[in-house]
């Protein structure tokens, strides 16, 4: 670059503190005309000036911030309520990212500095998640001023030469970082959304979930890292459940010398057969000289850790004082932002040739704790110092956590700011140590043929255990021991013990288990881990292990007895290596996405298919709802067609409260398009099969008698008037919006159909209605006609479908017979037509439920209720 007109630059952070800090550090070079501060349209996100100079070019800065994500990744608005579709659907359904609505004022800032500027410099967190923020950025920007020339500035630590050198040293955004996070957003938003509200609409109504007071609004949500996470807990439960105590025996002998105590362990370790291991001891005691056989003098060597990365950081934070994983990345994020420690979300463990430690330790010299060892480590005589060693993980984007600048404590700090401080200089300063030194001694003896061993280790040189107070080296003296030496033991004892299960997973250890099974990133793992608490999936005790809940054991136990392994670490592992080699390049974006999209829908509807599973399994410890039946209709529900009416949202099948059957659309209240089964419908299936008299998305048209009863009845579009709400422009005519105040006036209780009363609603006869006499049907003043079956009286009524509104026919409303004929078959001389007479013979071998004589719809031979969804 050369001189000349100064080049306006918008640079935008990741948050409102870590601009504000980068703004002060750049603009205390003398050229820098000051530090200016002016409002965006965002409260919180200040705009700040100053002059910079880079490579002996002039800028007029601007530096502003965004707070985390600028963006949502969600399904379209016909998606988003949970019951608009079949979950399954939302493994195809559109998705969009938008700017959500708190964060209109921040893309507007955005737009008009970028109007303004010819460079766009992003300051975003330098890990997968922030160069996702970074293109989120520049979308906004670039759509406001196409011509802008785009660069990254990649730090560590909001230092001062680290913040110069990046600003001198600005590489390209990379693509592929962002595409990485873009994969892992999609599938967790498909995958998330659609076995939440499976589990959710299935499970919440159907039980008492007593353990919170509005189980009314719980959501049983499902994540992929969540669930795997979720399972450890729960077969380390498991594991301690089905552990069976088991009793052994052991031989111990001690040895009292003037020196000291030895202990000897016996090298069978232990025996479960009790008459064995007394003959041995036996055998011991009646021989019961001891003889060493061996002495065995080496040195051992401890070494310190590796450098700190964020997996290791929470899990000594918890180990050492008790911190959560979640607090632990809170406080250290406190601690990045104030300049203390470098950046705290890194996969890397050993430093670069290039960083310079011993500048870092002597930061550190004045500290008054272990200040005086940071100068022991600089000093060549001392003989201190040795370059670390890395675990072997290096995530190319930031350096291993370590202290940045020199603190003795500051005075807005809490115990735990103090206490996380404290570990991350200890721990740098340890790593750079040499190890410790120590002299181990064993000695092996024999009694009556028996090997019995004892140990002892006396520490040389402590060296990083000095500075390192969280670790011990422990081990004792024993008394000296020649080959060939015998003495007679001062105790030599058969003792019983009981094996014992594990412990319950501690924190540290779920971080363990969720790193090796590849389960989250090192900046989420323990958002997975608050999730199962906030959930009442698991519970944490004061010693921070774990249990699982009921709900959480339930959930498991569900999807384990489906024999799919939902709750296993694999598929998700897989996933997160997939998504890695986006960020690597080595796999394509679309690629990953389409496999693991495949994959899990096809673990969906496998566990769809096998709900019953999570029945059981809940029933196991919860009580059966009373709220079930109520909201049997929002439960997850079987796909017919397409909605013929609105043309967006599915017909589906629910069982109404009532017991009885309904086809509906999910796009309701928008849609109010309906088929209302009759009451005398036992069971209704969805059947992919079309019956040769059927066509694809009939509903029962293969079965006259049902064909009839709907006709009867009335079912057909129960839209009101029009479909609101989808900008059709049309406005109900009065003569529509009286038919729909008719219909929601007047509609029958039992059908939900208009044209008559419940009194005579044909499909209230199948549920045990008494036989009204001729009387009672003379004194209606009705017209009628005798029924050919049982002679009684049948009513003349209306038909009220779209085919045959107006319709008159007549019907018999004994359980016995099931006659029907419309009034329009039937000739002046009062007789019914042959072959228009529409009844069933009365079947001796059935006793009651249905009518007399109707098909019995599980067991016919014709289509049961032939919902075709073809």
């Amino acid at each position: 670059m050369a001189g000349g007109r100064p080049i306006r630059a918008l640079n935008v952070a990741e948050k409102p503190s870590v601009a504000k800090a980068v703004s002060g550090i750049l603009s205390k070079n003398p050229s820098s005309g000051g530090l200016r501060v002016r409002d965006g349209r965002s409260r919180y996100n200040k705009i700040f000036e100053f002059n910079y100079t880079i490579q002996n070019q002039q800028f007029q800065m601007s530096f502003t911030s965004v707070t985390g994500h600028l963006m949502e990744l969600e399904f379209e608005e016909r998606y988003r309520k949970w019951h608009s579709c079949d979950p399954v659907q939302l493994y195809q359904a559109a998705v969009k990212k938008y700017v959500p609505e708190d964060k209109l004022d921040i893309k507007r800032t955005l737009e008009e500095e970028a109007r303004k500027c010819q460079w766009l410099i992003l300051w975003l967190d330098c890990d997968r998640e922030g160069e996702n923020i970074a293109f989120e950025v520049v979308e906004v920007c670039t759509q406001a001023n196409r011509n802008l020339n785009i660069w990254r500035a990649r730090f560590s630590a909001l230092i001062d030469r680290e913040i110069h050198y990046s600003m001198q040293h600005l590489v390209r955004p990379n693509q592929l970082f962002a595409d990485a996070v873009d994969v892992r957003q999609e599938i967790d938003l498909r995958i998330g959304a659609s076995f939440t509200r499976f589990q959710t609409m299935l499970l919440r109504d159907a039980f008492n979930l007593d353990f919170t007071s509005d189980d009314k609004n719980i959501i049983l949500s499902y994540g992929p890292c969540q669930f795997p996470t979720l399972g450890f807990v729960v077969e380390r439960f498991w594991e301690i459940q089905s552990h069976e105590p088991e009793e052994f025996w052991t031989i111990n002998c001690t040895h009292n010398s003037e020196e000291g105590i030895a202990t000897f362990n016996w090298m069978r370790g232990h025996l479960f057969d009790y008459t064995c291991a007394a003959i041995i001891y036996e055998m011991c005691v009646q021989e019961s000289t001891a003889t060493v056989t061996r002495v065995r003098q080496q040195e051992k060597l401890k070494y310190p850790p590796h450098p700190l990365s964020t997996i290791e950081l929470e899990k000594r934070a918890s180990r050492y004082f008790r911190m959560s994983s979640e607090h632990t990345m809170k406080v250290a994020e406190d601690l990045y932002q104030a300049g203390f420690i470098s950046y705290p979300r890194t996969e890397t463990d050993c430093f670069s040739e290039r960083t310079d430690l011993r500048m870092m330790v002597q930061e550190q010299q004045g500290h008054p704790v272990w200040g005086s060892y940071a100068q022991r480590l600089l000093d060549p005589e001392a003989g201190l110092w040795r370059n670390p060693s890395g675990g072997g993980h290096d995530d190319k984007a930031h350096p291993p956590i370590h202290p940045t600048k020199f603190s003795a404590g500051e005075n807005g700090w809490s115990q735990d700011h103090h206490k996380l401080y404290e570990l991350v200089v200890r721990h740098f300063l340890a790593c750079v140590s040499q190890p410790a030194v120590g002299a181990e001694t064993t000695v092996d003896i024999d009694i009556a043929g028996e090997l019995f061993s004892a140990s002892g280790r006396m520490i040389m040189a402590k060296n990083y255990l000095d500075v390192y107070r969280f670790e011990s080296w422990g081990g004792s003296m024993i008394p000296t021991y020649n080959f060939g030496q015998q003495f007679a033991p001062t105790t030599l004892t058969l003792d019983s013990g009981v094996t014992r299960p594990p412990p319950l997973l501690s924190e540290a250890d779920l971080l363990s288990c969720m790193d090796k099974a590849g389960i989250g990133t090192d900046a989420t793992m323990h958002d997975h881990i608050k999730k199962l608490l906030d959930r009442f999936y698991a519970t944490k005790d004061s010693n921070t292990r774990f249990s699982p809940t009921e709900l959480g054991e339930a959930l498991v136990m569900g999807y384990d007895d489906m024999g799919y392994e939902l709750w296993k670490p694999y598929l998700r592992a897989m996933m997160e290596s997939d998504m890695k080699a986006v960020s690597m390049g080595t796999k394509s974006k679309t690629e990953v996405l389409e496999t693991c999209l495949q994959q899990m829908k096809a673990c969906f509807v496998d566990a769809k298919s096998n709900k019953g599973k999570l029945f059981e399994s809940m029933a196991v410890f919860f009580e059966r709802s009373n709220r079930s039946s109520i909201n049997e209709q929002n439960t997850v529900a079987e796909v017919v067609r397409r909605c013929s009416l609105c043309q967006e949202s599915d017909m589906v099948l629910r069982r109404k409260p009532d017991g009885n059957f309904m086809v509906g659309c999910t796009g309701f209240p928008h849609c109010k398009n309906v088929v209302w089964l009759p009451g005398s419908v036992s069971e209704a299936v969805v059947t992919t099969n079309i019956c040769s008299s059927c066509a694809p998305g009939c509903i029962g048209g293969c079965d006259d008698i049902l064909r009839q009863l709907v006709e009867i009845c009335g079912t057909g579009s129960r839209n009101i008037s029009s479909v609101h709400g989808r900008g059709t422009g049309h406005t109900p005519s009065s003569s529509s919006a009286q038919r729909s105040n008719s219909r929601g006036q007047g509609a029958c209780l039992y059908c939900r159909q208009t044209g008559h009363s419940s009194d005579v609603c044909p499909s209230r006869v199948s549920r045990g209605r008494n036989v009204r006499s001729p009387e009672a049907d003379a004194q209606e003043g009705e017209s009628s006609i005798p029924c050919s079956s049982c002679g009684a009286p049948c009513v003349l009524r209306t038909a009220n479908t779209a085919s045959n509104r107006g319709r008159k026919f007549y019907s018999c409303r004994s359980q016995e017979c099931n006659f029907f004929v419309w009034e329009d078959n039937i000739n002046e001389g009062g007789r019914v037509a042959r072959g228009n007479i529409s009844r069933t013979a009365s079947n001796p071998s059935r006793s009651g439920g249905l009518w007399q004589g109707w098909p019995e719809w599980k067991t016919s031979k014709r289509c049961r209720i032939c919902v075709c969804n073809r």
